[in-house]
């Protein structure tokens, strides 16, 4: 564990790391507010210390760092690790949790059993689910039909939306999504996807005149979790892993309910700053799906051990 005070206090203190902005309201900060309140609450003599926005680990080296003991607990968006798990990169994969009940099915699926043995035996273990909604925004005409992607040159979020977008007729310009705006601006890019959450705190309806938003049928969905070290793990006491899970479980409850939250956020963030605002029929969501089965899941499937098995179990979920 990371720190362990003198024993004559007998508290342990965990020490908890991710990249958004502390205290403004990002959910995914909150969740892992909540898990260190209700540890402390919980009377076992362990506390969370959290560091916010990127302040301890830089974002992709928080794996490496839980998996080592270095890093006690993060809330980390899993495909980041693909490049050490490439099956890590079916938590972002075009379509396959489409909505936000479906989201929680997958959580208890065959799907993430598989997904979270993997993460099992890396060195470290999930604490709460988490799964976030995404959009698509352009400056140039609304994005629903795989046809009016076509002429576009678009940000995607990772390589699986990028061969998918390609196959659409898209061209790509890979950037980070703090960087959408001035390349929106400048006429870099015109259309662009990331979560609910950046369309709005990257204040990008200033540049973009339509927004596609999540709805019933979002292509976009990205798996972000409360993970523990299992070296951090092994070490507590039964009572503390026990408080830990009860606090994880209220962590991922709560996010349950802001989840949706977050997406009407989008659209009402948007319609009231002018833009126009559709959402993809299911037609259009399925004409999407074949695209994608033809260029992210194919690729994926070829080329990642288990990969085609990871795919045909989620996509069996109800």
């Amino acid at each position: 564990m990371a720190v362990t005070v003198p024993a004559a206090q007998a508290e342990t203190v965990l020490k908890a790391s991710h990249q958004w902005p502390g205290g403004k309201g990002d959910v995914r900060d909150e969740m892992v507010q909540i898990l260190a309140r209700e540890v402390e609450k919980a009377g076992v003599d362990l506390k969370i210390q959290v560091y916010p926005g990127a302040s301890l680990f830089k974002p992709r080296e928080q794996w490496g760092a839980m998996v080592k003991g270095q890093l006690d607990i993060s809330a980390f968006p899993l495909d980041y690790a693909s490049g050490r798990h490439p099956q890590f990169s079916a938590t972002l994969m075009p379509g396959l949790v489409q909505n936000h009940d479906r989201a929680l099915r997958l959580n208890d699926s065959p799907f993430m059993d598989d997904i979270k043995a993997i993460i099992e035996d890396a060195g470290v273990k999930v604490i709460s689910d988490a799964w976030l909604a995404g959009a698509f925004a352009s400056k140039k005409q609304c994005i629903t039909s795989p046809e009016t992607m076509q002429g576009q040159v678009t940000r995607a979020a990772g390589p699986a939306f990028e061969q998918m977008l390609v196959g659409a007729g898209a061209s790509i310009s890979s950037m980070p999504s703090s960087e959408i705006y001035t390349a929106m601006q400048t006429g870099v890019l015109d259309a662009a996807n990331t979560s609910s959450g950046s369309f709005v705190s990257y204040r990008l309806y200033e540049q973009a005149t339509c927004l596609t938003a999540p709805g019933e049928n979002a292509l976009w969905f990205m798996y972000e979790p409360i993970l523990i070290s299992k070296r951090t793990w092994d070490g507590l006491s039964k009572e503390q892993q026990d408080a830990l899970m009860a606090a994880g479980q209220v962590a991922e409850e709560y996010f349950v309910g802001e989840a949706k939250k977050l997406d009407q956020t989008l659209v009402d963030t948007y319609k009231k700053a002018g833009v126009e605002v559709v959402e993809m029929s299911p037609d259009d969501y399925q004409a999407w799906l074949g695209i994608a089965k033809e260029t992210s899941y194919k690729n994926f499937s070829e080329n990642v051990e288990g990969g085609d098995e990871l795919i045909a179990k989620a996509l069996a979920v109800d």
